[in-house]
């Protein structure tokens, strides 16, 4: 369904056009330009808040940088749709998401305007620096670098790695800090604290406005009066906030803070900035959600809210009949209560994730123990490592693609040392609408190859219980991966009673003839559909679920291959090196021979798109399962893989 675009903004079609546009306009381009993220939104879905939130920066930074030749870096890139929606991408706006569609993220291949792909947090001003050190030595003296990052984003290491080397680089850029308190869930810790001090500082904004609109009215020339407010500003800070010198100790020129939805001061202030040469930074306040009242309100739910009535606000929800399966998500965080009100040693931490992860029913329960320390995935993965050397038995709950940030301390503080963290990664195997950034796709790889590491993923809800009782019981003594997927799962009566899985243990669910499927987590699901669609056909597969990828079930393998010589293994995670790459090992260490079809996800990146619609895309969904047993079951050629 297309959206007609205001007046003034349905002649947008580039950040050229724009620039067409009166200064005195562009509050109206900005009215518009919300209204339409609100239009299409509430219809089609996506991100929400977050780009309300930017709306007057979107149209500030188009209009005063020379786009694409000056390189905008959107950090995260949940706020970047305004910038999409002017960048020549207004009439496909609304195919965001969706499968075939525009990413919800800037995506170079999509856009010359996307100057760097995006999705995890904290690396734009990494990228513009790179962007502005290359732009130096080539000679593009004119050529303009700007990251714009959310307070939230600061808090990782990356960020300030990227700005201690940025005050000594000697390279032209602009870091636009974009502050609104909050990145998914409220933002945490001291620098939340420290922004909040220099934003709040009544006295020190007052003069610094008052000795800015004074020098303006001097008949001195420019470069005095530059100098002089330079100078003056750095005295006041160190006078009336002695801490708000922390940008400026790493040399980078600090202005600020501004209202970020003042769209005239916004372009005046970055016209000026433009001219200004080296490493500089601007402090802008703004309100996540800002032009629709319920996301001001609560900018967590609003955050991606789903599909919405923008006029009454009811974000609508599917209804049922019968009950429904609980999101995994949601298991784990109601479970660790549980567990924790038995253990007192337990803890769970969380990157800047507590909605995500539901860590949040804890904190809310037992705030004490259940931390969320921003967004530092390293930082987490650590702290989680000095807890349990202590004793405490602490639960690491971290997106499966967000693991990636902190491999680095999974093998150095965590397995070499034998510490028994649990990692709990949500958001295992493909996600669906976030794409690529997102997709939970390598860690079966990447955690079965460290030494010490207990790999396991839960086919339904009561083995994502089981799995979180047996990681804490005192006997397991080593790292212990539990993955689970994005979404619900298969059980309405989900609060079974705990037991203990012995480890390294699967299971038989079905004795079969002819092939046998090895499924790896909740992908079992879609092989117990296919089997039951083969039934009717006459064909009886065997099915097993492994329940671990390391240490594997060496027992019930050897009954698998000594009685059966076709093969198939599906799961949700990569096929290079995930677990049809172990199964395949198992077979050359101990000479079997078989026709093994692994399923899974190809060596490829895959887009966005529905789950379901990935699920068939990559060739693991039930029918795809089934499509495979035919295949091997009745084809004269096989596939070995």
């Amino acid at each position: 369904m297309q959206i007609e675009p205001g007046a003034l903004l349905k002649k947008i079609d580039s950040p050229d056009d724009l620039k067409k546009i009166e200064k005195e306009q562009l509050h109206q381009v900005c009215q518009e330009l919300r209204q339409y993220i609100i239009d299409v939104v509430s219809i089609h879905g996506g991100h929400f808040a977050a780009s309300l939130g930017v709306v007057e920066l979107s149209v500030a930074l188009h209009y005063v940088y020379n786009t694409p030749y000056d390189q905008l870096v959107w950090d995260v890139g949940h706020q970047a749709y305004g910038h999409k929606i002017l960048t020549g991408r207004r009439d496909n706006f609304h195919t965001n998401r969706k499968y075939g569609g525009l990413s919800g993220f800037p995506k170079r291949s999509e856009s010359i305007y996307d100057t760097f792909g995006v999705g995890h947090s904290s690396t734009s001003i990494s990228a513009a620096l790179g962007m502005a050190i290359a732009a130096k030595y080539n000679g593009e003296e004119d050529k303009k670098s700007v990251a714009i990052i959310g307070d939230g984003s600061m808090t990782a290491g990356m960020a300030f790695e990227a700005m201690n080397h940025a005050g000594v680089a000697d390279a032209d850029m602009l870091v636009i800090l974009n502050d609104n308190n909050m990145s998914i869930d409220p933002n945490v810790g001291a620098l939340k604290e420290y922004l909040t001090d220099i934003a709040t500082s009544h006295t020190y904004n007052k003069l610094k406005d008052d000795i800015w609109k004074t020098l303006g009215k001097l008949p001195l020339g420019a470069n005095f009066s530059r100098e002089m407010a330079s100078k003056l500003e750095h005295s006041i800070k160190g006078f009336i906030n002695k801490r708000s010198n922390l940008f400026e100790s790493m040399k980078m020129r600090y202005f600020g803070p501004i209202d970020g939805h003042n769209i005239t001061k916004l372009v005046d202030t970055l016209k000026d900035l433009r001219e200004i040469p080296g490493p500089k930074l601007l402090h802008i306040i703004t309100t996540k959600g800002k032009g629709y009242a319920l996301a001001e309100k609560d900018q967590t739910k609003w955050h991606a809210p789903g599909l919405f009535d923008k006029v009454t606000g009811e974000i609508f929800k599917k209804t049922y009949d019968t009950p429904q399966p609980p999101k995994y998500q949601d298991v784990f965080g109601r479970t660790m209560i549980e567990l924790a009100k038995e253990n007192p040693k337990i803890f769970g931490i969380t990157p800047a994730m507590p909605s995500g992860s539901s860590l949040k029913f804890m904190m809310d329960e037992m705030p004490g123990r259940a931390i969320d320390v921003g967004i530092c995935e390293q930082h987490a993965v650590t702290l989680s490592a000095g807890m349990a050397t202590q004793g405490m038995k602490v639960f690491c709950n971290i997106y499966s693609s967000f693991m990636q940030r902190a491999y680095d301390q999974v093998v150095h503080d965590v397995a070499i040392q034998k510490l028994p963290v649990v990692f709990c990664l949500d958001r295992g195997g493909l996600v669906g609408d976030d794409g690529p950034t997102h997709h939970g796709v390598y860690d079966i790889a990447y955690m079965r190859c460290i030494p010490n590491m207990i790999v396991s993923a839960p086919m339904n809800e009561a083995e994502l219980r089981d799995l979180m009782y047996t990681s804490q019981l005192p006997s397991t003594e080593l790292p212990f991966v539990i993955r689970y997927p994005r979404g619900e799962g298969v059980m309405p009566e989900w609060k079974t009673e705990m037991k203990a899985i012995a480890i390294g243990k699967g299971r038989k669910l079905k004795d079969g003839k002819d092939v046998a499927i090895l499924s790896f987590g909740h992908p079992g699901n879609f092989a117990a559909a296919a089997i039951r669609n083969l039934k009717s056909e006459g064909i009886d597969p065997a099915h097993y679920d492994l329940r671990f990828a390391k240490p594997l079930d060496e027992e019930m393998l050897h009954e698998v291959f000594q009685r059966y010589s076709k093969v198939i293994t599906v799961e949700d995670g990569t096929v290079v090196g995930g677990v049809g790459s172990a199964i395949l090992e198992f077979m050359a260490a101990h000479h079997y021979k078989a026709e093994v079809k692994i399923l899974g996800i190809p060596d490829r990146i895959v887009e966005h798109g529905s789950q379901k619609e990935l699920h068939k895309e990559c060739g693991y969904d039930a029918e795809a399962i089934a499509k495979a047993v035919r295949e091997m079951v009745g084809a004269a050629v096989t596939i070995l893989q």
